[in-house]
């Protein structure tokens, strides 16, 4: 047996200081016929149904438009890039998604809504959802009958995420987590049938210095939101306030383990910057 000398990954900024090898580099090039035609079904898909509605979506005065193109895109296999291929989606590689990203990054408001589903509300659950939490939600969210938020940040938690106050206690019978706390700037919020809320377990009077983050469905009682925000831009991107008042949350439905869920937020938010960033790109 041949020893391999193992590959040390560039960290960080270290890109800027060091040489690196051609091979190294992925290049527009090097896209098969395959991943061009998927981005030439994006572009398509802007040309018809949003770009000559610009005016018309940044204008509603409800989200129900931005959903149905939600669910347009979702007959296109547009919202299942990601998802793997047991569980209704195209199971494409990085390189493809931030493809669509691009391309998609020119959808103006669009673009912000199609990116939290597939992107911050889809893919905690890709990658951390159990067997059966996958077997439920990724069918339904990579075929766009489901849309999906991500509840991270609070009136006193922004950048410093992990300092939320949103609390989820454990009822007696051990069968729900009981969910009370304030989630803000929730993109998708006014549609999204799905929820990733992250919020501190308590339990004896002690709080979890970290994280836990549960799947909550819209239709659970005790959620209740404010009117989409007002913005200078992305006007068309519903934005608001949701409020989680004694919100019974079934057991099975935290993901990954107790604590984890700052993890699983930073994570998933590092993906979410290098696509926003070709995101803007296309633009």
């Amino acid at each position: 047996m041949i020893a391999t000398e193992p590959k040390a990954s560039i960290k960080g900024g270290e890109f800027l200081i060091k040489e690196t090898e051609a091979s190294q580099v992925f290049i527009p090039e090097e896209f098969t016929e395959e991943q061009q035609m998927i981005a030439a079904t994006c572009r398509e898909f802007l040309e018809r149904e949003i770009w000559p509605r610009l005016n018309e979506i940044d204008n509603a005065k409800s989200p129900e438009l931005i959903s149905s193109l939600m669910d347009k895109a979702g007959e296109l296999g547009l919202l299942g890039t990601s998802v793997p291929e047991q569980y209704g989606g195209f199971g494409t590689n990085f390189n493809t998604s931030m493809l669509v990203a691009e391309t998609t990054g020119a959808g103006h408001s669009f673009s912000v809504a199609l990116s939290a589903h597939t992107g911050i509300g889809t893919l905690p659950i890709v990658y951390y959802g159990n067997e059966e939490q996958k077997a439920k939600y990724l069918p339904k969210l990579a075929s766009g009958e489901w849309k999906a938020a991500y509840c991270l940040t609070e009136p006193d938690s922004g950048s410093d995420a992990n300092s939320g106050k949103t609390k989820a206690i454990l009822t007696e019978d051990g069968k729900h987590y009981v969910l009370n706390g304030q989630k803000m700037w929730i993109t998708n919020g006014g549609f999204a049938d799905l929820y990733i809320v992250f919020a501190k377990i308590e339990e004896n009077g002690q709080t979890d210095k970290n994280l836990s983050a549960f799947i909550v469905e819209r239709t659970y009682e005790g959620i209740t939101m404010n009117e989409p925000e007002h913005k200078m831009g992305i006007k068309g991107s519903d934005t608001r306030q949701i409020f989680f008042n004694d919100v019974k949350v079934p057991v099975e439905n935290l993901l990954s383990e107790r604590g984890n869920g700052f993890k699983i937020a930073v994570n998933i938010l590092n993906i979410g910057r290098i696509k926003l960033g070709i995101a803007a790109v296309g633009g």
